[in-house]
């Protein structure tokens, strides 16, 4: 097998999951992505001539050209699925993971990995799609196995939990899954705080680290109250607090305003003793606070477009195309890229062993 594996990346988005699958040695030779900024994103970091911006149905007649690629991979919509959404089986989006078996069957790569919302992998009401899927995966005669994967085993600081469908063309190998297992728990490797991560960056508003998101943080005067100071629903929006001592939760598409998370900077910086937020969070459950409706302290902020990027584990260097909540959505939707080059090097790893027993 040539060193450099070649593949086609699919709903690519601003790139997160080819940075990973680079950074493991992987050419992308084709990429594809409809969201226009996106796709300015990918263009602004990759070399040209790779990206096309389009909707994938209407080239889907062009992708035989890349037939015999390495892999296809790529991490289709998943609004459909997602617990955070509606879970509609008959919303589009939902359907794209069968336009990604689609250019499977033009293609015919020696391997596949399809990225998507825990959901899909686990949840019973998805099941009649998995088996499905898992059928024609079968019948286009390609072994695969769907795993869970959360992010913070993976070098990334958020609480991110995927699922990875990983097809490799049929070589009638009864231990894929167990191989494929192995090769993924060799990878793991643990992720910093994210007070580690993102302590270097410097306080919100210098140059290396611009003030990006202006929605102001307020109470709410029914909070809805968990166990947890980062669980709850005591401030406006959605936006959460971030456990600077522990992982941030999943970063959502639709940052930006308030549903972007925020972090006490004092505290992240050293020059508090405790986090603002646990300390409201005790008065509130002792009684000691009466909510009402106003403005949090000037220390509780909004991440940055800077910091969501580290989260996401995006080099410092990634230049992002499009206005403000263009780039919090193109973040937030992709493939933390410490996760994907994890994957990625699993899956080399198991075509390496099979070319060699060949």
């Amino acid at each position: 097998m040539a060193d450099k594996l070649t593949a086609v990346s699919l709903f690519t988005g601003a790139g997160g999951m080819d940075i990973g699958f680079e950074r493991a040695g992987i050419e992308v030779i084709f990429a594809n992505e409809l969201m226009s900024e996106a796709a300015a994103t990918y263009n602004a970091n990759h070399a040209s001539g790779v990206m096309v911006n389009d909707d994938v149905n209407n080239i889907l007649d062009s992708l035989g050209q890349f037939q015999g690629v390495d892999l296809v991979f790529g991490g289709p919509p998943c609004q459909g699925f997602s617990v955070a959404g509606k879970m509609n089986p008959d919303d589009n989006r939902s359907k794209l993971i069968f336009t990604f078996l689609d250019v499977i069957e033009k293609v015919r790569p020696r391997a596949f990995v399809m990225e998507n919302v825990k959901a899909l992998g686990v949840l019973e009401k998805w099941e009649p799609v998995r088996r499905k899927y898992l059928d024609r995966v079968r019948a286009l005669g390609y072994n695969c196995v769907p795993f869970i994967l959360n992010a913070t085993e993976y070098g990334v600081s958020q609480k991110r939990e995927r699922v990875f469908f990983i097809g490799i063309r049929d070589n009638g190998d009864p231990f894929f899954e167990y191989y494929m297992k192995d090769l993924l728990l060799q990878q793991k490797n643990d992720a910093p705080i994210v007070r580690e991560l993102l302590q270097s960056l410097g306080r919100a508003g210098t140059d290396e680290n611009p003030d990006t998101c202006t929605a102001k943080i307020t109470f709410a005067t029914h909070p809805v109250m968990r166990k947890s100071p980062y669980a709850g629903m005591y401030f406006n929006g959605q936006g959460r607090p971030i456990d600077v001592d522990g992982y941030a939760n999943t970063l959502p598409a639709s940052m930006g305003g308030n549903k972007t998370p925020f972090v006490d900077e004092d505290y992240l910086y050293g020059e508090a003793s405790s986090d603002w937020v646990v300390d409201y969070h005790r008065g509130l459950m002792e009684g000691t606070i009466v909510p009402e409706f106003k403005e949090a302290p000037e220390r509780l902020r909004r991440i940055t477009i800077r910091e969501a990027a580290r989260i996401q584990s995006f080099p410092d260097n990634y230049v992002f195309c499009g206005n403000k909540g263009a780039i919090y959505t193109q973040i937030g939707n992709a493939v933390p890229c410490r996760m994907a080059e994890a994957v990625a090097k699993a899956v080399i790893a198991y075509m390496r062993k099979e070319t060699a027993t060949v």
